[in-house]
């Protein structure tokens, strides 16, 4: 019996294929690009709009709604707190103050102050008051209030400068994915900006990617990571408004991953390079709280006594 040549098997094959259904199966594509005009800009533009932004905002003042979920695939559960009405000052260099109200009744939530260096946090309901440096890592999985870090919310409302002295910045090409007016995914470009600090002669550590949308070439998105770049912060931004002559989002949302909880904040008022008093990110230690240092051992149960001699 004579062998089919590999020519008349595969020339077999193709006539056979468009009349036998169960070989192959056409599904569509959800995924499209959108259609919106894009605006074009440069690694250095981009750059510069970074730094010009900075620049222009040494303090603000704001009136916010907060929305905040606590939890994740880690503690098996999420937990919503909707409508606290909240206050937040930031002064340049590093200086952060924040008031959250509980809803229907606005007794305090928390308060929390940084100077850039220590942080202090004020929980009215636990009666606890909370006193570490900003560089202190401890966090407790059981209070997640207790995580909340001043300077976690000030490095998310003004993103800081890109330094060419100690930081380089690329840039990346990359695509986003949005959702249409009837919750269709859709593809839209976008560019990165990933931002690494500089550590010695010829090395470095990721740092930063800002995401800039191209519609209006503002930041979408800022992801912040630790000194093993592990991701520490997600920042999303939107709804860019004119306050004071500055363009700031007005709907900022903070995830922390690795503590997982969530803060929208939702500008209700906002004033830009409003003075500010030193008295203004002060916050005293309230009579009777219960004073948890970060900084120090944390007690421990007692042990038994040992036997003496």
């Amino acid at each position: 019996m004579r062998r089919c040549s590999p020519f008349w098997a595969l020339t077999l094959l193709l006539a056979v294929l468009p009349t036998t259904g169960c070989l192959f199966r056409t599904r569509p594509v959800e995924e499209t690009y959108s259609k919106a005009p894009l605006r074009e800009s440069s690694q250095s533009g981009l750059i510069d709009s970074i730094n010009q932004q900075a620049a222009k905002i040494r303090s603000l003042q704001a009136t916010v709604d907060i929305d905040t979920s606590v939890g994740g695939a880690k503690k098996g559960h999420v937990t919503d707190y909707k409508e606290i009405r909240g206050y937040v000052l930031a002064r340049k260099p590093a200086m952060l103050h924040m008031i959250g109200l509980l809803p229907i009744v606005r007794t305090t939530a928390f308060d929390m102050v940084s100077d850039g260096r220590d942080f202090k946090l004020w929980i009215p309901p636990r009666n606890r008051f909370v006193i570490g440096h900003n560089e202190v890592q401890t966090r407790n999985a059981d209070q997640p209030m207790e995580n909340i870090r001043p300077q976690d919310i000030y490095e998310a409302l003004l993103i800081p400068p890109i330094d060419p002295e100690h930081e380089i910045a690329v840039l990346e090409n990359s695509e986003e994915i949005l959702h249409d007016a009837k919750g269709h995914r859709v593809l839209q470009e976008d560019y990165e900006l990933i931002v690494i600090r500089k550590k010695g002669e010829g090395e470095g550590v990721l740092s930063r990617k800002i995401v800039f949308g191209r519609t209006d070439l503002q930041p979408h998105r800022q992801y912040i990571y630790d000194e093993q770049a592990k991701l520490v912060t997600d920042v999303r931004y939107a709804s860019y408004k004119d306050y004071d002559g500055v363009s700031f989002p007005s709907r900022i949302q903070i995830f922390r991953p690795q503590e997982e909880y969530d803060i929208t904040l939702n500008m209700l008022k906002l004033e830009i390079n409003k003075a500010l008093r030193d008295d203004q990110f002060m916050l005293e230690q309230p009579p009777g709280a219960e004073v948890v240092h970060l900084d120090k051992p944390q007690p421990s149960a007692a042990a038994p006594p040992g036997n003496s001699n």
